[in-house]
């Protein structure tokens, strides 16, 4: 029984059938981390520790790729730790790094952070880029990246790419790049963030999670 509903397998599987849908299967994920041979590379300081007792304490990142017929639609993403907001994103036809400095700076035009807040991202040759160190220190920013080939270091950014593609990109065919853009914006802008319902926040979506903090700030 969950939210006083009883439920089991057996009985959601024939309602599901009756009505004629069927559950949306995971895809393998590709390979967007290149690292760059001989750069340092930040220290790990969130290690696994993905639950942060406020909101802009901790941001984590990660990039992904989609599919067009145009060809590959690129997209970076910050999302708040505490909330599993996304607070931040960015999509290009590149994988050069402004796109993940131009995730970074919205996230921080629109939450304003005080100094110390920690970035966390995988190893990627865009986070250790010159241009996303200076963007990240001019703020403030904390950088900190998890260990080579582990995605764990960075479950909750999987976890939300592999949510995007599930209900949304996988569910269909996109001839442009400038289409799967617009529906990716209204997935974040108006169903993500404020309606999407998730289990770590006790069945909040993320801004109504935030809602509920009161040490959440009128900037944040």
């Amino acid at each position: 029984m969950t939210h006083g509903i009883r439920v089991s397998r057996k009985r959601v599987e024939r309602l599901m059938r009756e009505a004629g849908i069927s559950g949306l299967a995971l895809r393998k994920r590709g390979r967007t981390t290149i690292r760059v041979p001989g750069v340092r590379v930040a220290d790990d300081l969130v290690e696994r520790q993905f639950r942060p007792a406020a909101p802009n304490v901790l941001w984590i990142a990660d990039m992904t790729y989609l599919r067009t017929w145009e060809g590959w639609l690129y997209l970076a993403a910050v999302q708040d730790a505490y909330s599993r907001r996304i607070v931040g994103w960015s999509m290009a036809d590149h994988m050069r790094a402004e796109l993940v400095v131009d995730a970074l700076q919205m996230g921080i035009a629109r939450r304003r952070p005080d100094p110390g807040l920690i970035h966390h991202s995988d190893q990627g040759s865009q986070y250790v880029s010159v241009a996303f160190g200076q963007a990240a220190g001019r703020a403030g920013i904390a950088r900190s990246m998890g260990s080579r080939g582990d995605c764990f270091d960075n479950a909750v950014a999987e976890s939300f790419f592999a949510t995007l593609k599930k209900e949304l990109v996988h569910r269909q065919t996109w001839p442009t790049r400038r289409e799967l853009t617009s529906e990716v914006f209204e997935y974040i802008e108006a169903f993500y963030n404020p309606i999407r319902r998730h289990s770590t926040l006790g069945m909040l979506s993320p801004i109504q999670y935030e809602e509920q903090t009161p040490s959440l700030t009128p900037n944040s």
